[in-house]
């Protein structure tokens, strides 16, 4: 009775699992962790123009996708068709925007060394 068969040791061990599970997402946030120290680190040499350039960019798209293009369902008179056009133009707005963001405000993140065994 108190022996283990081929069948209870197919199970899982939950402890193995939970622990399994913990060095997943420690690599994980290891990994996200440099990246944003890295790009903490690539700012530092960048002008005080392109820093408040970032917010200012965001505030913009925001204002535009909000009370702008809201304006297509105003005009459509809230129907079907408005809405389809409204999620469309937003869709767009939103990938060229991005286009612009990756563009203008991208950090060069190679240079830097990581110690990732820290």
């Amino acid at each position: 009775m108190g022996e283990e068969t081929p069948q209870t040791k197919e199970f899982i061990d939950k402890k193995e699992e939970s622990e399994a599970s913990f060095w997943r997402l420690k690599k994980a946030f290891d990994k996200w962790r440099e990246n944003r120290v890295n790009g903490i680190l690539a700012q530092e040499g960048e002008s005080i123009w392109l820093t408040l350039g970032r917010p200012l960019f965001l505030s913009g798209c925001i204002l535009f996708d909000g009370p702008v293009l809201l304006e297509i369902i105003r005009l459509g008179d809230r129907a079907a068709w408005s809405w389809i056009a409204y999620f469309a133009a937003l869709y767009f707005a939103v990938n060229f925007q991005r286009k612009i963001y990756d563009r203008t405000f991208s950090v060069d993140t190679s240079q830097l060394p990581f110690n990732s065994e820290q």
